[in-house]
């Protein structure tokens, strides 16, 4: 059995592999491209498209990450060949982290006391009730699910959204057009982890935007896809002229790096993070990945991603 990597820190993924499998052959992206051939599965992150097309007896991929719109868009990827993703491997809780810190930013008004700072104000900001300050979530995968559950136990109340019904103990499940508008008019901070399809895109557009109520907060960790950035800075407006909307903490981007001379840099009322949400932690990830291989390996069934869905 041969299994090649391609990742970061790919040399640790090939140690913790050929350990955990010492009966495979395990090679990183780096290795000759005749040794590279043949191999039996693919365990890739952003791989170029001649590692793809230089296979002709793959058993399965596996991408080392849980969105998969940068693998479905390489040329060369089989038609024939399944396709399993990381899900969670630990990344829920960090992502859980990430979306509670920004949903406490502004529920405890810190953009407000960083905006005083500046001018030495000292004026402290209510505190409303948790349970005035509904949160919306959408995409309930298998993170989003993860990210619903954490903040309903932090006190507040959860709206999910997703295209087809879900059921979380402790969260309002909607989906559809309808679920949509009806989510977006009840919350004051809304979180999108959605996957990158083409019926996500933009998802959030000037008139989705427009239905969120004056002075909600949008976080972004999914996908840059899902917002389209001109609305939401017209939504969130300038010191001269706010807009409706109050701030935006965003992690992923259209353009990634984001361009230096993008007016989401210097907007006062957007924090812009790096695509650091939720690095998928190593050990998990590896733990994960050989519970995938033995299952092909053994012909267990396994949720394969649909590149007709996207996800």
């Amino acid at each position: 059995m041969k299994i090649v990597i391609h990742i970061d820190d790919s040399t640790q993924w090939q140690a913790a592999l050929e350990k955990a499998l010492p009966q495979a052959t395990v090679l990183t992206s780096d290795a000759p491209a005749d040794e590279r051939k043949n191999a039996d599965y693919l365990a890739i992150w952003k791989a170029p498209e001649h590692l793809l097309q230089e296979q002709s007896q793959l058993k399965g991929i596996i991408n080392l990450g849980a969105g998969v719109d940068y693998l479905l868009k390489t040329p060369g990827l089989p038609s024939d060949v399944p396709i399993v993703k990381l899900r969670d491997a630990g990344m829920g809780e960090l992502m859980a982290d990430y979306v509670l810190y920004g949903v406490l930013h502004f529920y405890r008004s810190m953009d407000r006391y960083a905006s005083q700072q500046q001018s030495a104000t000292w004026k402290p900001q209510a505190v409303p009730e948790k349970t005035q300050w509904p949160v919306g979530i959408l995409g309930l995968g298998a993170i989003g699910s993860f990210v619903a559950s954490h903040l309903s136990q932090a006190g507040f109340p959860v709206l999910g959204w997703s295209r087809s019904p879900k059921e979380i103990n402790g969260v309002r499940c909607l989906h559809g057009d309808e679920g949509l508008d009806e989510l977006l008019a009840q919350v004051q901070s809304v979180v999108t982890i959605l996957p990158d399809t083409a019926a996500t895109e933009g998802i959030l557009n000037a008139e989705r935007l427009a239905k969120l109520p004056i002075g909600a907060s949008v976080i972004n960790p999914g996908r840059g896809s899902l917002i389209d950035e001109q609305a939401l800075l017209d939504a969130l407006g300038d010191t001269k002229n706010p807009g409706h909307l109050r701030g935006a903490l965003l992690d992923v981007f259209c353009e990634e790096p984001l361009p230096t001379g993008h007016l989401l840099w210097q907007h006062p009322n957007v924090i812009v993070t790096p695509h650091m949400a939720a690095p998928t932690p190593l050990n998990d990830a590896i733990d994960q990945v050989i519970s995938y291989i033995k299952a092909f390996e053994a012909g267990e069934a396994l949720a394969t991603i649909s590149p007709e869905a996207g996800y």
